[in-house]
């Protein structure tokens, strides 16, 4: 099966000493596209590091809602350079998280804004993480909001949490969905639906490594190869044939993620 891993924080600590292997391991289990997203300068600097190094790789840049009252100035100036940089396919990862707060919902809220314009600005996808406490949805509610203020912005929803009916908006507005091992964890099971309901050419998977590892999985570590359980129960949710739900994969997010430089992704 063909894998891609739309999410993944391969400059974390957590790699910091066997990348390369990890990479490798990624490559024999059929994984051929990776996304690094940033999550703040420090990540999006290494982000674009690691793509130098395995120019296969994609990069994204961005400030995530934890940090969202953490960024200063010139580390915001050098994101908004590192976006225009052809090595780099999207923004983000960004979003609302109304589950853990670590900024302040206003914070976030100005940080938010500023990634779309800048998503705007350069024509790239904003990469979104949207989180509510249990029960509740008040992140997803205020993040359509935000959303349908800016007709003709592109977006990811990045480790799909929530309603059915709040992907059905984000379809609406023409965002594709990419589905984590979050989907195997109690109060997420409406991703099942989800995943059978999103549209084959904007499905995506990933592991937002080295987080949210899916049953059979590693639990300290999640890492890309990985990602191939989390296609396979996909696959499954939508009664199709692994080959063609592998291929689809790879091109749903060479639509989401066109490339502006030359192509060394493998064959």
């Amino acid at each position: 099966m063909r894998l891609v891993d739309s999410h993944c924080h391969l400059q974390a600590d957590r790699f910091s000493d066997d990348v390369d292997d990890v990479l490798a391991a990624a490559r024999a289990a059929g994984v051929e596209r990776i996304l690094v997203p940033g999550w703040n300068a420090w990540s999006s600097k290494a982000a674009l590091d690691l793509v130098d190094r395995h120019p296969w790789l994609d990069a994204a840049v961005g400030v995530h809602p934890h940090d969202a009252a953490k960024v200063s100035d010139a580390d915001w100036r050098s994101i908004a350079v590192s976006a225009r940089d052809p090595r780099v396919v999207a923004v983000g990862e960004t979003g609302l998280d109304f589950d853990r707060v670590f900024s302040p919902i206003p914070d976030q809220l100005i940080n938010l804004r500023r990634n779309f314009a800048l998503a705007l600005e350069t024509g790239k996808p904003a990469i979104l993480h949207c989180r509510s406490r249990v029960g509740e949805r008040d992140a997803q509610d205020a993040l359509l909001a935000e959303v349908r203020a800016l007709p003709g912005l592109k977006l990811v929803i990045h480790s799909f949490s929530g309603s059915v009916d709040y992907a059905e908006s984000m379809l609406e507005l023409g965002a594709a969905i990419s589905i984590s091992g979050l989907a195997f964890r109690a109060g997420e099971e409406s991703t099942a639906e989800v995943a059978r309901l999103v549209p084959r050419d904007r499905l995506l998977v990933e592991t937002d490594s080295p987080y949210l590892s899916p049953p059979g999985a590693p639990r300290g570590r999640n890492a890309p190869e990985w990602v191939g359980l989390t296609a396979a129960w996909v696959a499954q949710q939508r009664g199709e044939d692994p080959a063609a739900a592998g291929d689809a994969l790879v091109a749903a997010y060479d639509v989401a993620f066109p490339r502006r430089r030359e192509s060394v992704r493998p064959a």
